[in-house]
């Protein structure tokens, strides 16, 4: 683990510098050291490590300014600072300024260094791991496909990020309309077959005969009309991924083909009788429940275990606060570009309706509702009137006396909740459990004003 990892110890003492840098070398670190937070400064963009090992206590600039000079300039940096014997609140102060772990002065158990340090590395790769398929994935699907800033959709991108460098089988689960299809390109595409065939197949949209051929392939003469040999989708999907929507659709004589192939990693073609061995990935999407169609009886336990390796919840569009407004914008562009007309947002009025509204369809039911909108809207701006079947949602009804819409009392408690903290809008964000863009984009949205 800790093999050529580099390693920049700063500290004042040169025997201390000496011996830990001796030992450390010989355990398989590239050392690096600084005599004081200046030499420190002033060597470490060349040598830019991802640990570091800081003394407090140094004449000059001390060990808490140096931690925070080293994070500005590698945000991912683990740092472990020396301290004296007992001073504790020293330690947490470090603790608070960026440091990750802590040791007291002198350095005696070196067998306890060398296990902080590897932890350090560990975590820096694994930090830096993360970021760099954060980025990927930005760059890959851009904000318009996985739009969103609320926590149900920041814990999925975060899943596909984990996941996609893997080879394990994944599971997306999730009522139609959320967006299996998309977060399945984006683990494909973060992967390291994405140079190789994304192959998918509905398996609700072929009858069992039919699947069965889709699936794995048949020789000619199999069956009635069977003119010539035809190849699955597992072997179109042979080094690459293999996406099944609705699993759930799947009949259960099929769910036992699909189990063996799992077990086995292999397949024959209708009508053959010779194995073709395979290496794809399996993805898999249902919006069922499938514990509860494995005690219908109408899905296989066994089957169950084998996709549901990882598994990725998709949330419903009504479980994303604030992304309805977002997603709404974004597809406005989509459609005026597509269109050639100069729509360029939404009315309050329709706003309120989009907000109040439950969205059973989810996003595939928002994107055709805007899409409906920008061909009828007369304006630039899409109003109640160009929501059709939705304007009624926005109305109160007689018989509900004086309850109101949902976007009205979301308005009204931004506004307390800003004059409250003086329009502080990090202490805002936090507190409405929102991130700060989510907080403008509301009061860009409700025209709210210091």
């Amino acid at each position: 683990m800790t093999s050529n990892t580099r390693l920049l110890i700063v500290d004042d003492e040169s025997s201390q510098r000496a011996l830990l840098a001796g030992f450390l070398t010989k355990n398989g670190f590239t050392i690096e050291q600084a005599a004081s937070g200046e030499e420190a400064i002033a060597i470490y963009p060349k040598f830019f490590s991802p640990i570091a090992l800081v003394d407090l206590k140094m004449p000059g600039m001390g060990g808490l300014e140096l931690i925070g000079k080293l994070k500005e300039i590698n945000p991912f940096i683990q740092i472990i600072v020396l301290t004296a014997f007992g001073s504790v609140e020293t330690a947490v102060s470090a603790m608070r300024a960026g440091a990750n772990d802590y040791l007291t002065k002198p350095v005696e158990d070196l067998e306890e260094l060398t296990l902080k340090l590897s932890k350090a590395a560990r975590q820096n790769r694994l930090i830096v791991d993360h970021q760099v398929m954060s980025e990927r994935l930005a760059e890959v699907f851009p904000q318009s496909d996985l739009i969103g800033e609320s926590k149900g959709i920041k814990d999925v991108k975060e899943m596909i990020t984990l996941v996609a460098p893997k080879e394990a089988t994944v599971l997306i689960t999730g009522p139609s309309g959320t967006g299996k299809e998309i977060v399945t390109r984006a683990i494909h595409a973060l992967s390291p077959r994405a140079d190789k065939k994304l192959v998918a197949i509905n398996c609700a949209a072929f009858p069992e005969n039919l699947l069965e051929s889709e699936l794995f392939g048949h020789e000619k003469g199999a069956f009635t009309g069977a003119e010539k040999a035809k190849q699955g989708r597992f072997e179109l999907a042979d080094g690459g991924t293999l996406f099944l929507d609705e699993v759930g659709e799947m009949p259960l004589s099929m769910q036992v083909k699909l189990l063996r192939v799992l077990e086995e990693r292999k397949i024959e073609r209708l009508g053959s009788v010779e194995e073709i061995s395979l290496d794809i990935r399996l993805i898999t999407a249902t919006n069922r429940d499938l514990k509860k169609e494995i005690a219908a009886g109408r899905f296989r336990e066994d089957l169950f275990y084998r996709l549901n390796v990882i598994e990725i919840k998709l949330p419903l569009l009504s479980e994303r606060p604030g992304d309805v407004m977002l997603l709404a914008e974004e597809f406005i562009t989509r459609c005026s570009r597509r269109t050639g007309k100069q729509i360029v947002g939404i009315d309050s009025e329709a706003g309120e309706i989009l907000n109040a509204y439950h969205w059973p369809g989810n996003v595939r039911e928002l994107e055709n509702i805007i899409e409906r909108a920008v061909v009828l809207c007369q304006s630039d701006r899409i109003g109640a009137v160009d929501l059709s079947g939705l304007s009624q949602i926005g109305q109160q009804d007689s018989s509900l006396g004086s309850l109101r819409s949902l976007a009205s009392v979301e308005k009204e408690h931004i506004q307390h909740c800003l004059m409250e903290l003086d329009w502080n809008m990090t202490a805002c964000a936090d507190l409405l459990g929102i991130h700060r863009n989510t907080l403008r984009a509301k009061i860009k949205e409700y025209d709210l004003k210091k």
